[in-house]
């Protein structure tokens, strides 16, 4: 199986360092960082609504964004990145050979790379996959990377003899891929909050983002292969619940709160 995640807003650049990757999309990241370098700074905090503090650190990051980067100014995607979804995937803990096997299994989608493996240098950045950046392509980062992606996956699943892709990435993200150049099968685990009030499981957006890292580091720590395994995902007190599930689509709850 391959599995796709969302990069992360925040970053945490004190992350161990390591043998690094090339990202697969460097130069197409240097175009993008060199374009939104050409914003003004109120371009710049109105194209991702940013505070002016936000807005000039990012701007100063684009500034500073190179061609072919030294290591020392970049990181490994999997370690740098530190929102919630890297909570519940916990990538500092994973053996090497974990992390060899993540390496040509676990893609992350990125606005400003595309697509990253886990070990691929990045530098700091933020360019969420639904900026509308205006480049020759279109008019937003979807029209830029269009089939791209789609094609980029296909190939990967081709190199590792898998015909599925668990999606544990946002939907802002995943609709980076178009489906109708995707050949694999997708399955989009839903994980779920019971607060026995009546009103059934619902999403509780938090939870779930740590859910869909934790499902991530499932398949890599178990190497997964069958998309049936996937029911039995109990990380954080989840439960597969075949009556809310279809096949493509397992969902998970749990008792809110969590425990």
């Amino acid at each position: 199986m391959l599995v796709v995640i969302s990069p992360a807003k925040r970053l945490d650049w004190d992350a161990q360092t390591a043998q690094m990757t090339q990202p697969v999309f460097q130069p197409d990241a240097v175009r993008l960082a060199k374009t939104a370098r050409n914003l003004t700074l109120g371009g710049l905090k109105s194209l991702m609504g940013l505070s002016d503090d936000l807005a000039r650190l990012n701007r100063d990051r684009f500034r500073a964004f190179q061609d072919d980067p030294e290591q020392e100014v970049t990181r490994p995607a999997v370690m740098a990145f530190a929102g919630d979804t890297y909570q519940g995937l916990e990538a500092g803990s994973l053996s090497t050979e974990e992390l060899d096997w993540a390496q040509d299994h676990l893609r992350i989608l990125s606005g400003l790379y595309g697509v990253l493996r886990p070990m691929d240098a990045i530098q700091p950045y933020r360019l969420e996959m639904g900026s509308r950046l205006k480049t020759r392509r279109g008019g937003n980062l979807y029209d830029y990377w269009r089939d791209t992606l789609s094609q980029h996956l296909n190939a990967q699943a081709e190199t590792v003899g898998t015909g599925v892709l668990v999606n544990c990435a946002s939907q802002e993200y995943f609709g980076a891929v178009a489906p109708g150049a995707l050949k694999l099968r997708v399955i989009t685990p839903a994980f779920m909050e019971d607060k026995d009030d009546g009103k059934g499981p619902k999403m509780v957006s938090f939870f779930a983002k740590k859910a869909r890292g934790a499902m991530a580091r499932y398949v890599i720590v178990n190497r997964l292969t069958d998309p049936e395994s996937l029911q039995d995902f109990v990380t954080g007190g989840y439960r597969y619940r075949p009556d809310l599930s279809s096949d493509d689509k397992p969902v998970f709850v749990r008792p809110y709160p969590a425990s």
